[in-house]
């Protein structure tokens, strides 16, 4: 063993250490991890910061604002409702969302289906009162699962099929995957929906200070139209669609204000008072296609179209303390709309018009996202963390559907990278503004990008150092000794150990001319070994850097690098149980 590869070695076996021991944030130990190993010389210099241009980073990050721009449009959500509207126990929602990532990975590019999937999973956890960290590490595991059911459901799949075609003249086909795949599938989901909480329930790291200021009890006025989906309804059903995070203060019908029982059944131009967190009153208004309160907003006599909702205060100084929304008719003097009202330890009954505002309240005003800010200073409001809410504004549902599905299909048919494919759907977020561009870099987890970009050039210096080959000479050593199964054992369990450190592609360029050569010099025949190298290199559980899907849920979930083998681990152990027999009776080896 070479001085290089003793250090590279030892940077990476410090690295796990320091990443276990959980003392210091993960990206923080990633960038210590890169200067030493520059340090030491295991990194050259002009390689250090090459991590940072990896596909992988660009990736993750698109993702994360793709997922945002999913989350936005609201269209995944009310599928959800309409399908399974009662939906309440964690245990079927994770079973569900583990299912549909599952079967979409399947045929679409896993962290493709995770995204499409998280913002539900928020939308459950806020519904059932639990951390997203139940729901989203399960999903992330399920997403690889699904990946091995199919040649295309991930790429060491695709790369050990072309090896098989370059060594034997004949590449694995499409469903030559499935039969063990859809097996490992099944079990590994099992074992996910019994054993979730083996993952303690954790926060974000990273929370924001608009997370730590959320306001709770605004209330808002808005009016059953002929379009709204609860005309004639009950008003429970009204409330149902905020997810029984909204009160319904009182029902206003001409000049009789009406109790709000659940079986009260709503009317046109009812006017319905409502209390609640601003992102739930925006749920149930436009679910129900309610109206709120104010007039349409215009410019040169021509609706205006780019809209935006922010929160602010009323400050000592501002002309609206102590004057009622009636009186300042906002919407023709300032071409803003009051929508909504907070008032700390109090409860308010009145209509939005006739309530007179106070210093300390919190409102929601919208208007256009060129003149709004203008308003602010000229009222002397103090916009809240300088946060832009979803009340009031328009969902653009289809078009981050649409921009997510060509990304995918671009992808599937191999017509644009996957770094690519997603960059542009980023991309289109913005400019067709599903993800407003004051929001767009809120959605980038910051933390995780540098952690993977510090990390790519000290994860290969395993390679560069010599060190995989070391272990491929070690493995060869061992693998003469051992009887097919146990060979086949050792295949699999080394793929499932050097995927953290090389991406799940170059393991299988790796492994698979060495899994080939012991099943050449063992008489056996080839394909259960490179099956073996694919479904190591594709199970990746243990770390959140192995796999971009892994990866792309540490930073929401608020996971520490030792939550994964919390539940990675007695994953990664029923795999190789289950594997191993399976192939040897799908894929005989002699």
């Amino acid at each position: 063993m070479t001085t290089q590869q003793i250090l590279a070695f030892l940077v990476i076996a410090a690295m796990m250490g320091a990443f276990i021991w959980d003392r210091f944030r993960y990206d923080v130990v990633a960038c210590c991890s890169l200067v030493a190993a520059v340090l030491l010389g295991v990194v050259p210099a002009h390689d250090a910061f090459a991590g940072f241009s990896d596909d992988i980073v660009i990736i993750v990050g698109s993702a994360l604002v793709v997922s945002a721009g999913v989350a936005r449009s609201g269209v995944v959500e009310m599928a959800i409702k309409k399908f399974f509207p009662n939906l309440t126990s964690v245990r079927a929602q994770i079973a569900l969302l583990m299912i549909v990532v599952a079967l979409l990975s399947a045929f679409i590019k896993n962290i493709g289906a995770l995204a499409i999937m998280i913002p539900v999973a928020f939308q459950f956890s806020r519904r059932a009162g639990v951390s997203p960290s139940r729901y989203l590490m399960p999903m992330a595991f399920s997403a690889l699962l699904g990946g091995l059911m199919t040649q295309i459901g991930t790429s060491p799949n695709i790369v050990v099929s072309r090896l098989r075609g370059e060594m034997t003249g004949a590449p694995f086909t499409m469903f030559d995957f499935t039969p063990v795949g859809g097996l490992l599938a099944l079990v590994g989901v099992t074992f996910l929906l019994f054993f979730y909480w083996l993952v303690p329930e954790r926060t974000k790291q990273t929370a924001s200070i608009e997370d730590a200021v959320e306001i709770s009890n605004y209330a808002s006025e808005a009016v059953v139209t002929e379009q709204s989906t609860v005309l004639g309804k009950p008003l429970g059903d009204l409330l149902k669609l905020g997810d029984n995070e909204v009160v319904a203060i009182a029902v206003l019908r001409g000049a009789a204000r009406m109790s709000p029982l659940p079986d009260l059944i709503l009317r046109e131009n009812d006017s319905v008072l409502l209390e609640g967190r601003s992102s739930a009153l925006e749920r149930a208004t436009s679910s129900a296609r309610l109206k709120l309160s104010g007039k349409v907003l215009r410019e040169s006599g021509q609706p205006l179209q780019d809209l935006v909702s922010i929160e602010c205060v009323i400050s000592r100084q501002s002309a609206l303390a102590g004057v009622s929304a009636a009186n300042l008719a906002l919407s023709y003097t300032r071409g803003v709309n009051l929508l909504a009202v907070s008032r700390r330890g109090e409860r308010l009954r009145e209509r939005l018009r006739d309530l007179v505002l106070r210093e300390g309240d919190v409102i929601v005003l919208q208007g256009g996202r060129k003149t709004l800010p203008t308003v602010l200073q000229d009222l002397s409001l103090l916009p809240l963390a300088q946060q832009e809410i979803m009340l009031g504004t328009q969902r653009r549902a289809l078009i981050p559907i649409a921009i997510l599905a060509v990304a995918m299909i671009t992808t599937a048919l191999g017509y644009a990278p996957v770094a690519v494919a997603f960059f542009a759907a980023a991309l289109g977020m913005a400019v067709f503004r599903a993800v407003p561009l004051t929001d767009l870099y809120k959605s980038v987890d910051g933390p995780i990008l540098v952690m993977l970009g510090a990390l790519i050039p000290v994860s290969d210096s395993l390679r560069t150092s010599g060190g995989s080959e070391l272990i491929a000479h070690w493995l060869g050593t061992a693998a003469h000794s051992l009887p097919p199964w146990g060979a086949l054992t050792l295949i699999l369990v080394t793929a499932m150990a050097v995927t953290p450190f090389l991406n799940n592609a170059a393991t299988v360029l790796v492994m698979g001319p060495i899994a080939v050569s012991f099943a050449t010099t063992l008489n056996f025949r080839p394909e259960a070994f490179l099956m073996a190298v694919a479904i190591g290199a594709g199970s990746d559980f243990l770390t959140p850097v192995g796999h971009q899907c892994n990866t792309l849920v540490m930073g929401p979930g608020g996971y520490r690098f030792s939550d994964y083998p919390r539940l990675g681990l007695p994953l990664s152990l029923l795999i190789v149980l289950v594997s191993v027999p399976a192939l040897m009776w799908v894929w005989p080896v002699t």
